[in-house]
């Protein structure tokens, strides 16, 4: 059966969103103003009598009420200021203590969303009910319930504020950072490569990759997209569609992660006759692209980070290589993860067997030894650093899948090789095999 699902085009409209940093604001701001009238219109409702039954509202006058309300609101705009200050100074700071592909990470951060939300809330609010009272000799109203409910929300602002002083303070440090990037990418991991897969639908005219390519290359209709950015999202459930409902051959050419211009092909269907402008408008349209890269299918993108802080940390302006140390072993944390998984066939049948999409799989060591030989580049004039990518290296190497162990062997004599000199001259009371546990 097949199972609905959200277009790639929508799910990276709100993908954006989320990582915006006025959406949630601006729809907290938008309930503020729907319940400012809400409340207003139920103190007019309930009538002063029956407000004035209700000991613990305030009770103030006109010119109460309109001081209360002033104040509040006044008060909200500049913590709100404030908080922006703050806000933009920690972006500034990590971009330049972490890299500037951090940024999506803090911006999409709900705590500051949440936080700039509640302060332009409350100010809007008690804006929008301040110009409902009215203190004149022709007409007197006082919205007891809506100035009450103004106080609660100043009461919950000063709350908001005291955990903002203490969430801008963690956020920044690198301890926070790497745990959520390995939250991050564990979900990358667990969203590309589920613990339950599921087996691949037997082929029936026993076509291999190499046979599909090979037709892919004849005749076949390269489809282009217009413009120029990085692939966000392709729509694999929407390609199977459109390829069982024209029988065609797809195979991707720039999965999530490639940079594509009017020159590179998104990706080639095959026979070529089949594929019309109008099929070919759809199969675009399972591609969303952007100017940057993301994680939700980019599991290469988040890898890298962990290796961009680590190179940042490595480097002569900075040197701090005990934060390199903590990025290895996040790395290797989320690449452990991996070699438990099994990785997906490049083939995708249809429910007949068929194979209709052919989309490319990177293998364990092409995710591992990239990411582990990066780091081992600018660390391999520290010692600790070295020591600690041979203990990941080989580590990996007892739980990779079989094909990868050569390659994850060959990189730590690499490694051992070109950082010989380092490791012996402060080896002195370090064994060589790691730490001893003597007994006795």
């Amino acid at each position: 059966m097949e199972h609905w699902s959200l277009p790639a085009w929508l799910l990276g409209v709100w993908d954006r969103l989320r990582s915006s940093f006025w959406f949630l604001p601006s729809a907290m701001a938008a309930g503020a103003t729907a319940l400012s009238f809400a409340l207003v219109w139920l103190d007019t409702w309930l009538g002063q009598e029956s407000i004035e039954r209700l000991g613990w509202l305030y009770g103030f006058g006109p010119e109460g009420a309109r001081a209360v309300l002033s104040a509040v609101a006044g008060s909200m705009i500049t913590v709100a200021g404030l908080t922006f200050s703050m806000t933009m100074l920690t972006l500034q700071l990590a971009s330049q203590q972490f890299g500037p592909r951090l940024l999506s990470s803090f911006m999409s951060d709900r705590g500051n969303q949440l936080v700039l939300g509640t302060f332009t809330s409350t100010f809007l609010y008690c804006l929008l009910v301040l110009r409902t009272v009215r203190g004149t000799e022709d007409a007197n109203f006082v919205p007891h319930l809506s100035v009450t409910f103004g106080v609660v929300l100043a009461a919950l602002s000063l709350a908001v504020l005291i955990y903002f002083i203490h969430h801008v303070a963690n956020s920044i440090r690198i301890e926070t950072v790497l745990a959520d990037l390995s939250q991050e990418t564990r979900g990358t991991i667990e969203r590309l490569f589920p613990a339950q897969m599921g087996q691949e639908p037997e082929r029936r005219d026993g076509h291999t990759p190499a046979s599909l390519l090979h037709m892919l290359e004849g005749d076949s209709r390269a489809v282009f997209v217009d413009g120029s950015g990085y692939v966000q999202r392709l729509d694999e459930a929407a390609l199977m569609r459109i390829a069982t409902e024209h029988d065609l051959v797809i195979g991707v050419d720039s999965p999530p992660g490639r940079f594509v211009t009017e020159r590179i092909p998104l990706l080639r269907a095959a026979p070529r006759a089949r594929v019309s402008e109008a099929v070919e408008d759809r199969l675009r349209q399972a591609f969303v692209l952007g100017a940057d890269r993301t994680p939700m299918q980019d599991l290469q993108f988040s890898l890298h980070r962990f290796v961009e802080i680590a190179q940042r940390a490595l480097s002569p302006g900075i040197n701090d290589p005990t934060t390199a140390l903590y990025c290895i072993d996040r790395l290797e944390q989320a690449l452990c993860l991996l070699a438990e998984r099994d990785m997906p066939s490049p083939v995708r049948a249809d429910e007949a067997g068929r194979p209709r999409v052919l989309v490319p799989v990177n293998t364990f060591e092409e995710f591992a030894c990239p990411a582990l030989a990066a780091i081992a580049r600018y660390g391999m004039n520290d010692a600790d650093v070295v020591r600690q990518l041979l203990a990941s290296t080989k580590g990996l190497e007892t739980i990779a899948p079989r094909n990868a162990r050569d390659a994850l062997r060959r990189l730590a004599a690499a490694i051992e090789s070109e950082s010989g000199a380092s490791l012996k001259s402060f080896d002195i009371g370090v064994s060589p095999h790691g730490p001893t546990y003597p007994y006795g």
